[in-house]
């Protein structure tokens, strides 16, 4: 089944450059003028990924992300470090400068797909899969699961859980973690790591798993039990 992507951007002739080089890709495309019509889209769609303008009237790319769970590909015509910062901290899986390579754009659309957990069904873990209780990561095929239950993680959280779980005894300061998340060469705050751990503790929460990363105050963070709370 070809992915479903939704593009967001209040100029008409930058959707039409996507579409084009999205359908050329094999993918569904779907398209919104403004964060408020993204939400309504999202919504009746369900899109694989979102292609998301930071710079829109009223409802921007940034208030978008807040209110979503996909995986999102931010757009802007600024190449700020406070906006890619941002974007990353609230959820954002990559970021691209206008003006941009369509050719470039596909590439990094499918490289966030290749990271999308099955939508149905159980995840099947390979030979290189990582595990911990309940929690199960697979590099190579970029799933993730919590007691077979396949889990929705961004390209960021998955760096995290992937650096716990590679040495479940160690403990790791926030820049370890910054290393290992970050394929960027951006340097992002303490507060930043701090928001993806609890996106993950909230993700496994969600699951009944209360213990899947443990606080070591003044030092930094490590692999709690990953099971379900009896």
């Amino acid at each position: 089944m070809a992915h479903r992507i939704l593009i967001v951007d209040d100029e008409g002739h930058i959707r039409e450059v996507i579409r084009v080089a999205l359908k050329k890709a094999g993918m569904d495309v779907i398209e919104a003028r403004d964060g408020k019509e993204a939400l309504t889209r999202f919504a009746a769609n369900k899109p694989d990924l979102i292609v998301l303008d930071i710079g829109m009237p009223e409802f921007d790319g940034l208030d978008v992300c807040r209110e979503i769970r996909v995986p999102i590909l931010f757009l802007s015509a600024r190449d700020e470090e406070i906006d890619r910062i941002l974007g990353l901290e609230i959820g954002g899986d990559d970021y691209v400068t206008k003006p941009f390579s369509p050719r470039e754009l596909v590439a990094r659309v499918n490289v966030i797909l290749r990271r999308l957990s099955p939508r149905n069904g159980e995840a099947k873990a390979g030979p290189g899969a990582l595990s911990q209780g309940g929690l199960l990561i697979d590099p190579e095929q970029h799933v993730a699961s919590f007691a077979g239950t396949p889990l929705k993680l961004t390209a960021i959280e998955f760096g995290i859980l992937r650096a716990f779980l590679t040495r479940p005894t160690s403990v790791f300061n926030r820049e370890q973690l910054m290393r290992a998340a970050y394929q960027l060469n951006i340097q992002v705050s303490d507060r930043t790591i701090d928001s993806h751990i609890r996106n993950i503790r909230a993700k496994l929460a969600a699951h009944n798993c209360e213990n899947v990363i443990e606080t070591i105050h003044g030092v930094g963070f490590k692999l709690g039990r990953c099971e379900k709370e009896a």
